[in-house]
């Protein structure tokens, strides 16, 4: 008996679809002190794997090798860690020193428009005041509660290097497992696909983190010359932070330009800090990222700010963190496998060349005018 099949109405296969992306979203964050790990793991194995390549290809057993670079790797991610938790302590000692200043210069401001302007600002005064010291005690409260939810990730999650590890033991397991999954005549695209994955996501962690690396100095140095205390801290801070595209230089940047606007004792400190960032923004945008990154992920700057705050909505922090390396591997399926073509050109930056603001068309938008 042959059986027939009847196509789903239009309604029922959008109904479906709807419930299987609630359904995801919602295991995604139930999961996610379960999952984010992984995914974390995940992303450091690539990082790490060129060390422990390095390792294995000096004879060194790949059990060795895959200890050695995780040691290396976490040491470092940890020790900066620890440099952050104890410098935010410290600025944290200095919090009510900092907020007397604020005070001051709220009430020297309010001094200002009363001998000019002749305007009594006595209520406003006391409210803003008031308002102040709020915003200093939620601050401290905020950033105790950061730095304990940061360090129990960290530190009581010992889990993640043991992920890494297998992670690069079983790589090539995990290959040969997706190849015995498929069938036989899509293994060279699919070996295509994963070569590529393997490629791309090496480069863009390693070029990731060589920027991030340049900015903590730039950051810091630039924060000094301005004039900003705890300039390292803040300059370190706000290159780990450079990990969120776009948003992160913005964020990372937004605590030393609050204390410079608060607690300075010049309007100058804080043009400094806006200075400052806009020469940082200029640089990692046009000089390191284009440079070292390339355009590895070849992803819509729309899609890439989508896929970052839905990830801040799934995961928080962690989710921004890892959300645009794997839409990127996303896309390098889509872009291989036909029937997925169209989703790899929906999410990718191809289809608007002609619009670009580059060297070629600004050459055009000049010829055409001299033309006319």
């Amino acid at each position: 008996m042959v059986r027939q099949h009847f196509p789903m109405p239009v309604i029922t296969r959008l109904t479906i679809n709807f419930l299987f992306w609630i359904l995801l979203f919602v295991i995604l964050q139930h999961l996610r002190n379960f999952l984010y790990p992984i995914f974390l793991g995940v992303l450091f194995a690539y990082l790490f794997y060129p060390l422990a390549s390095f390792f294995e290809k000096a004879k060194i057993p790949r059990i060795l090798a895959n200890i050695f670079s995780i040691i290396i790797g976490i040491s470092i991610v940890y020790g900066v860690l620890i440099f952050i938790y104890r410098r935010l302590q410290e600025f944290m000692v200095d919090m009510p020193v900092m907020e007397e200043q604020a005070i001051k210069n709220i009430r020297s401001i309010f001094a200002g428009i009363e001998g000019r302007l002749g305007l009594k600002t006595g209520p406003e005064e006391g409210q803003i005041i008031k308002l102040t010291r709020q915003l200093f005690q939620s601050s401290n409260e905020s950033i105790t509660t950061t730095i304990t939810a940061t360090f129990n990730t960290f530190f009581s999650v010992f889990i993640m290097p043991v992920y890494i590890f297998f992670f690069l033991y079983y790589r090539n397991k995990f290959k040969n497992f997706i190849m015995r999954v498929i069938p036989e005549h899509e293994h060279k695209r699919a070996g295509i696909i994963i070569e590529e994955i393997n490629n791309v996501t090496i480069k863009y962690m390693r070029g990731i983190a060589i920027v991030v690396l340049i900015l903590c100095v730039l950051n810091s140095v630039g924060l000094m010359i301005v004039g900003i205390k705890f300039a390292i801290l803040w300059g370190v801070l706000a290159a780990i932070a450079n990990f969120i595209p776009y948003f992160g230089t913005i964020i990372g940047y937004s605590l030393p330009l609050a204390i410079a606007l608060l607690t300075g004792e010049s309007p100058n400190l804080a043009l400094g800090v806006i200075i400052l960032f806009i020469i940082i923004q200029f640089t990692e945008n046009n000089i390191l990222t284009p440079n070292i990154v390339g355009g590895l992920i070849r992803l819509n700057p729309f899609v890439v700010i989508l896929s970052v705050l839905f990830g801040g909505i799934i995961w928080g922090i962690p989710g921004m963190f890892l959300v645009v390396p794997f839409m990127g591997m996303a896309k390098i399926v889509f872009d291989r496998v036909p029937s997925l073509e169209h989703w790899g050109y929906l999410i990718g930056d191809r289809g608007t060349e002609e619009y670009a603001l580059n060297r070629q068309n600004i050459k055009n938008f000049f010829r055409f005018r001299k033309e006319s």
